[in-house]
């Protein structure tokens, strides 16, 4: 039975063939069109917290924690069908029909991206637009983060590897704002109640995802999304994605870092709401 989450959202749950109960969150008209968020690598539906208001006044807005993260609770994977953008593809789409809808639209950043481009790929019938940001189309057509973030990400140091985070997701002059590096918005780092094995799952789907050869089948009209100085996922991979997915459109955010969609919503989010309603 659905319950209250708290600050006007709606509780449900997804049960899934193999035991994980997914963790629903709805808020919004509850007779708007759906609108499925999908969050980043390692994160739950806190990803979206200073978003969703935005969109929840002309949608009904659907966010789901991640097996890993949040409240979901899941068996650990067996050993040859570890997690993937795919399988997390497969949530998602449960999750929709579980909510009575034919379709939804999509709006996807980071590890979201990819879950939402298999998304798109295997059911196409359940997204009608698609909004991409931040993300990467994998196989050979990804361009991959450069050595030294990959290094300074691994930083033993945790106050270094917080200041490499802040630095990937947020512009100098946002970080000033916000009052120094400690008073950064921290909802976009991880939820901090993951466990490492888990975390390493999240990051292998990342890494494994691989769409590249099939974009081609993505049907809905699609719009890539990408800042120009993000160096966790360069913005070649916008270039790449919309070379192969007919008809996408391409928005640029001029020195935007991987978490543009946050720091710039002012700019981002009226975009991404006129693009999905056509």
């Amino acid at each position: 039975m659905p319950g209250r989450a708290g600050d006007g959202e709606l509780r449900a749950w997804t049960n899934r063939p193999d035991g994980a109960r997914l963790a629903v969150q709805l808020d919004g008209p509850r007779t708007a069109p759906l609108l499925l968020l999908l969050p980043g690598q390692r994160n739950s539906h806190h990803w979206w917290d200073r978003l969703r208001d935005d969109f929840a006044r002309d949608w009904l807005t659907v966010t789901f924690d991640y097996r890993g993260t949040g409240t979901t609770t899941a068996p650990k994977p067996p050993r040859r069908q570890a997690w993937s953008s795919t399988s997390f593809a497969a949530d998602a789409a449960a999750v929709i029909e579980s909510l009575g809808r034919d379709s939804t639209d999509v709006y996807a950043t980071s590890m979201g991206g990819r879950v939402a481009q298999e998304l798109a790929i295997a059911r196409p019938e359940l997204v009608r637009r698609l909004v991409l940001g931040c993300t990467a189309p994998g196989g050979s057509g990804a361009v991959k983060s450069d050595k030294s973030v990959r290094r300074a990400l691994a930083d033993p140091d945790p106050d270094q590897r917080l200041r490499t985070t802040v630095d990937l997701f947020y512009t100098p002059d946002y970080v000033e704002s916000c009052g120094g590096y400690e008073a950064v918005p921290r909802h976009l780092f991880g939820d901090p109640g993951m466990s490492t094995e888990d975390a390493r799952r999240h990051l292998r789907i990342s890494r494994r995802h691989d769409a590249w050869g099939r974009l081609d089948q993505i049907a809905s009209p699609t719009l890539v999304m990408h800042g120009t100085d993000d160096r966790m996922t360069p913005y070649a991979n916008a270039e790449n994605l919309v070379s192969k997915i007919p008809g996408a459109e391409l928005e640029l955010v001029d020195g935007g870092r991987h978490g543009y969609f946050d720091e710039s919503q002012d700019i981002v989010n009226p975009t991404v709401a006129a693009f999905l309603r056509g």
